[in-house]
């Protein structure tokens, strides 16, 4: 099968030379990094020259774009899939997107006789580089289940939510859980600091008992260590719990915790740090403080 490939960034790139290492399909990869496409190339990739190229010589398209704008213009704009891809092609965003943008592509695409399924995927660039992500479908079921074996190549476990919206709504609450988490996680760190406790021993404590997490995990092992290379950067994290929040605007939901969390977020974004890890929401509150939280 011909697979296209658009968007081979942090976490495009390693999906995309999953599929070239664990299947027999024929991939085919654009992005608008030329270094990113090459890293695809020697893996074994073939280069796309637009994403009109991709749409039009593919049988299934997949997309893994840093913002819903990004989708929009790839899928609806001048040049893009819903212009060139040929009926019968299948388009599957892997990329964190509103709701209502994907029940709105998923309309225009249908009426061209396209289909598309929503999938967007958790478990960060480490799970993208082994193929263990789990991978959130929406849309419907049989066409997920049609390529199944295509995202078994870069994921544990696939999961169909629903129609369109629903793996959408799934994905940007796991990550507001998550990235509230890490943020009390950060200031229940430095709480510690200040009040100074042995840091490790309070790891040790909170890592046996109820308070552990993921999250937690996370900034232990990043944030307080001092590693804030980004796992998932604070920009796309910014992005995410943004929509998460606006999401809880549309449905009338309160929000008591997540929007200061996305304030948190951009204090952080503000000093620079929107390039870094997530867990570097740590440095708001030890630049405020002037002490670090480091193991």
């Amino acid at each position: 099968m011909k697979v296209g490939f658009i968007g081979v960034g942090a976490m495009g790139g390693p999906m995309s030379r999953n599929i070239v290492a664990k299947s027999n399909h024929e991939v085919t990869v654009f992005d608008l990094d030329a270094k990113a496409i090459e890293a695809c190339i020697k893996a074994g990739a073939k280069r796309g020259a637009s994403v009109a190229d991709i749409a039009s010589s593919s049988e299934v398209v997949m997309m893994s774009l840093p913002t819903p704008k990004h989708v929009e213009a790839v899928v609806a704009g001048p040049g893009g899939i819903a212009e060139h891809a040929k009926a019968g092609t299948t388009v599957i965003d892997l990329s964190t997107n509103a709701p209502s943008v994907i029940k709105r592509l998923g309309e225009l695409l249908a009426a061209k006789g396209v289909t598309l399924i929503e999938a967007p995927v958790t478990g960060g660039v480490i799970k993208a580089t082994d193929g263990t992500l789990t991978i959130i479908c929406g849309g419907d079921e049989a066409a997920v289940d049609r390529q199944r074996p295509l995202l078994s190549s870069i994921g544990a476990l696939v999961v169909h939510t629903g129609p369109h919206g629903s793996a959408s709504v799934a994905k940007l609450i796991n990550n507001m859980l998550a990235l509230c988490n890490s943020a009390v996680a950060a200031e229940g760190m430095m709480m510690a600091k200040m009040a100074g406790a042995d840091l490790g021993k309070i790891v040790e404590v909170i890592s046996n008992g109820s308070g552990n997490s993921s999250a937690f995990r996370g900034v232990t092992t990043r944030a307080m260590q001092g590693k804030f290379e980004p796992s998932f950067a604070l920009d796309l994290a910014y992005k995410d719990l943004g929509l998460a929040v606006d999401l809880a605007t549309e449905h009338g939901v309160p929000g008591m915790v997540a929007p200061q969390v996305l304030n948190l977020m951009r204090l952080a974004r503000g000093m620079g740090f929107g390039q870094d890890d997530s867990t570097s929401v740590i440095k708001v509150y030890e630049n405020a403080l002037g002490k670090q939280a480091r193991l």
